[in-house]
């Protein structure tokens, strides 16, 4: 059994997706979820197709299915590796995708405790992005026709603020709340449409140590982040580490560091 490929929980539960010869199956990670699973060898991920994407069940797991790969490299090989066109666009594009042309949102993403960046979704994608990033703090700033103007107004912003937030940023600021000095200060500078205020019931008194395990019990889930508790101490695992790794039944065997809180 492989990890394949992972979701964030938005209005749906956040899982891991497992495969094993070509069936696609959920492992959820509802808050109490016990896992216990070993990591084997990691490759490459492969693919997923979608079998029945004309139907209503098109965006559920079960119309999956897998195409195994016996590369070496992980998360994915080369051939396996997705290039999204806008990841550097800067508007500057002959706007490529056909969703280039759908009405875009230009927004401020902000992480405990006074991390910020700007980003760009579909409009009516906007607050399922801020979701699937795990802002916990967001600002809309901007409505725009499409995907090339809203490109060229987060490139000017991004000057300044930045639009990438790495991961262990995110894990450092987990037991945090966002700054409110901070927050307030960058509102009145930039005068949002509306802001939007997250809470995905993390209940955690200091930072968990990041790690990449598959074995405790679900403590909850940030983005593409996971809150488990092993041994009286709590870890963060980023769910894209643990795509293309093979798992066993079983806890791991490996030695983890301990939180202070597990001596408490």
């Amino acid at each position: 059994m492989q990890v394949v490929g992972y979701r964030a929980r938005v209005e749906d539960h956040a899982a891991l997706l497992l495969a094993e010869d070509g069936a696609v199956t959920v492992e959820r990670l509802d808050p109490e979820t016990s896992l216990a699973y070993r990591l084997g060898e990691r490759r490459c991920a492969g693919a997923l197709e979608r079998v029945d994407a004309g139907s209503e069940a098109g965006d559920s797991e079960e119309s999956l299915v897998h195409h195994d790969c016996a590369a070496a490299d992980a998360p994915y090989c080369a051939e396996h590796t997705s290039r999204w066109p806008c990841a550097r666009c800067t508007g500057d594009c002959g706007k490529p995708i056909e969703a280039c042309d759908e009405e875009h949102a230009v927004y401020l993403a902000a992480f405990a405790p006074d991390t910020v960046k700007v980003g760009v979704t579909r409009s009516w994608r906007l607050e399922t992005r801020l979701r699937e990033q795990g802002a916990d703090r967001a600002a809309h700033l901007r409505t725009v026709a499409d995907g090339r103007i809203a490109r060229q107004v987060e490139a000017d912003i991004a000057a300044e603020l930045g639009d990438r937030v790495r991961v262990p940023t995110k894990i450092a600021g987990l037991a945090d709340t966002v700054e409110e000095a901070f927050w307030t200060s960058l509102c009145a500078e930039y005068d949002p449409l509306s802001t939007y205020d997250f809470d995905y019931g993390l209940a955690i008194a200091d930072r968990p140590i990041a790690e990449t395990l598959a074995t405790g019990t679900v403590v909850g889930t940030k983005g593409r982040v996971a809150v488990l508790e092993n041994g009286g101490s709590v870890y963060a695992v980023d769910l894209r580490d643990l795509v293309g790794y093979e798992l066993d039944e079983g806890t791991t065997e490996r030695e983890l560091q301990s939180s202070l809180g597990a001596f408490g």
